[in-house]
């Protein structure tokens, strides 16, 4: 049971690192206040195999259609990709993912709206910064140095993800036996090094607890892995930059009112630190981040 004692327990281990602050930077001309102000980032599915149903378009219009929505509903950023980070989905090529991605940008920075494209492919992402995305949500860790020059050679953003393998769809079991944080700080660190020597300063970090782990798939232990992490958040912003935080579903725990999980983690991302929440779920959790500002 999560508790007051344990949240002061935390508190008290780590009061050096509950003061950290991170940076600060314009994204596609807008600036982020992340000390002060929480950010959000809708997602728009562009896989069949993707199992957030309300998220999933199958046509470039219906995409740009809800990436609009979302904009309205309080997305500061849309995110769009077109492979399922699930185990059993069918992979989607080059080609493919451009074909799909490639026009949904377009239209959407045509519009205003600010563009994360989700992907670990280096064509893909020329592709997409080339027409116009202002950040690369970056699954793999393959050619990461040619990724970084991309980014930085259109002074785009990066989202770091935690992914300990080649790629989401090829990710290893996770370690349970430490402390998950400090195994993400390393991680970070050494991304952060080569990013920031190939060009790119506006990054964040995301721990990955929205993808597939074969060692996770019992519910309550995933589901106390995922607390953890988003309680203990706020270790990683001694890294100096802010953290993206994907939020989870808990079909066992929420049944029917699985729509219901991701506002729920993001009070315990809230507390925990994070800077920019990537949902399923726009308007809940903007409604959730507003009324804790107000406390």
């Amino acid at each position: 049971m999560l508790t007051l004692e344990c949240l002061s327990e935390l508190l008290e281990k780590n009061r050096a690192a509950a003061a950290a602050s991170v940076r600060e930077f314009s994204i596609g001309g807008r600036p982020f206040a992340f000390n002060s102000e929480p950010a959000i980032m809708g997602v728009v599915n562009l896989s069949p195999d993707s199992w957030y149903r309300e998220s999933v378009c199958l046509t470039a219009a219906s995409a740009v259609r809800r990436g609009k929505i979302l904009a309205a509903q309080g997305a500061d950023i849309v995110d769009v990709g077109a492979e399922s980070t699930l185990a059993q989905a069918a992979r989607a090529d080059d080609a493919t993912q451009q074909s799909k991605l490639v026009p949904v940008v377009h239209e959407l920075r045509a519009a205003g709206v600010l563009v994360s494209v989700e992907t670990y492919q280096p064509a893909v992402t020329r592709a997409c910064l080339e027409a116009g995305a202002n950040v690369l949500n970056l699954t793999g860790t393959e050619r990461s140095e040619e990724l970084f020059r991309l980014v930085a050679a259109h002074d785009a953003a990066v989202i770091l993800c935690y992914v300990p393998g080649k790629n989401v769809r090829e990710v290893g079991d996770f370690d349970l036996t430490t402390d998950p944080v400090e195994m993400m700080r390393e991680y970070f660190s050494r991304q952060l090094e080569i990013a920031q020597r190939c060009g790119v300063e506006k990054i964040l970090l995301d721990p990955g607890l929205g993808f597939y782990y074969r060692n996770l798939q019992d519910s309550a232990m995933r589901v106390r892995h995922q607390m953890q992490v988003f309680l203990n958040t706020f270790r990683l912003r001694t890294l100096g930059f802010p953290i993206c935080h994907a939020l989870p579903h808990a079909f066992e725990q929420f049944g029917a009112e699985v729509r219901c999980a991701e506002p729920f983690f993001a009070v315990l991302a809230a507390l925990g630190g994070t800077n920019l929440f990537r949902t399923h779920e726009v308007p809940r959790i903007k409604a959730v981040l507003d009324t804790l500002q107000v406390f």
